[in-house]
């Protein structure tokens, strides 16, 4: 039986990286890198999906693309973006390990020359992907939030809020037992305290060997609330959702792209940070075996939006999408969206729905002056 899956649009974080460190007002961000084992993260997650989606013996493999895995893939058929900014070197680097594991190397990566030679390119036949970044002014699309005004007033209105004031208040106790392991940074709801314990913890093994088990999964649940009270709102065309709202573009018009059969696109992968998956969460409404989803994703997680052709005589065209929470998911996880009884919902209707949220981007509100919600080059 053919596949019916057209095409892929893929979100996915970085794997691993050292230490990160956010201003808890402006989210103006430091220096990050990858590490070993992010990029071992990356590269499996890259594997999982080569397996789920290129592998001809798949039930998922996408129409059009090679059968033969060993088949340069065609670069038409592929485009990747890597979100620039904070933590753009370790994003940047995430999305290559990625690929590799997508695209692995192939003799048939070669080439006959005039004077009867063949070449296979370097590393056994290492196929070059291009990986796309918004380096000049900033990464409007999937980092919107830089130097908007309107964002750095919600953010504080979230700390001023009673709800979190109450929340921090009944976080006493936990910020006083962390301060031990926090060795002089500062160590409150607003703070990086997760970020912190979480690098040590994998990292360092004095500390890991010193480190009560509750303090890590505590924390963890803070950092949660505090990140989903900053990218998310109660309205949906609220300045919370910026994250989720500044992606729509990209996400539409790779689905618009992929069910158009003149068009060659059939695998679109954003590489990107933790914020977006927040909001998407949030404004679609997702739910997965376990409930609606929130929080922070894992390194390399990976949202996938499938696009299904439809049985005969209609043949409409549907997007499914499916949660993979890094290395704690075994395999991707069908999601719900929008409390829609089915796994997939027409790509008519997902657009339509997504449309009126970015329209009320503009309706009765004044956001940041630099915000631009236009698709760079590689995702328009």
């Amino acid at each position: 039986m053919a596949s019916k899956v057209l095409g892929i649009l893929i979100l996915a974080t970085n794997g691993d990286r050292t230490e990160f460190l956010q201003d808890p007002y402006t989210y103006a961000p430091s220096f990050t890198e990858s590490t070993p084992l992010g990029a071992v993260e990356s590269f499996q997650l890259g594997s999982y999906l080569k397996s789920t989606y290129l592998d001809s013996s798949s039930p998922l493999h996408i129409r059009g693309m090679p059968l033969d895995p060993a088949h340069p893939i065609p670069p038409s058929k592929i485009n990747v973006h890597a979100k620039s900014g904070g933590g753009g070197a370790a994003i940047f680097d995430s999305s290559v390990a990625l690929l590799q594991g997508l695209f692995p190397p192939t003799s048939l990566n070669k080439m006959d020359l005039a004077n009867g030679s063949t070449i296979v390119a370097p590393l056994g036949g290492y196929q070059y992907v291009p990986v796309e970044m918004n380096t000049e002014g900033g990464d409007r699309v999937l980092e919107p939030w830089t130097d908007c005004k309107a964002f750095k007033k919600h953010v504080a209105e979230v700390y001023t809020s009673e709800e979190f004031k109450q929340t921090a208040k009944n976080a006493e106790h936990f910020f006083e037992a962390v301060r031990d392991y926090m060795f002089g940074r500062p160590a409150s709801l607003v703070d990086m305290v997760y970020d912190y314990l979480n690098t040590q913890l994998i990292h360092n093994q004095s500390f890991a060997f010193r480190l009560p088990p509750t303090l890590i999964e505590q924390a963890r649940g803070l950092a949660a609330y505090k990140e989903s009270a900053a990218f998310s709102d109660k309205d949906l065309g609220g300045i919370g959702n910026i994250a989720g709202r500044a992606i729509l573009s990209p996400i539409t018009k790779a689905l618009e792209r992929i069910a158009f059969d003149d068009d060659p696109l059939r695998l679109l992968l954003i590489e990107t940070s933790y914020q977006p998956f927040i909001s998407l969460f949030s404004m679609l409404s997702a739910k997965g075996p376990n409930g609606q989803l929130s929080g922070i994703p894992n390194y390399a997680s990976a949202l996938s939006f499938e696009i299904i052709r439809g049985p005969a005589p209609e043949f409409r065209d549907f997007v499914r999408l499916k949660f993979k929470n890094g290395t704690e998911d075994a395999e991707l996880q069908t999601l719900h969206i929008f409390d829609h009884p089915e796994e997939s919902v027409p790509v008519t209707e997902f657009i339509y729905r997504l449309e009126v949220r970015h329209t009320t981007l503009t309706r009765g509100r004044r956001f940041a002056q630099t915000y631009v919600l236009t698709a760079p080059r590689g995702l328009a």
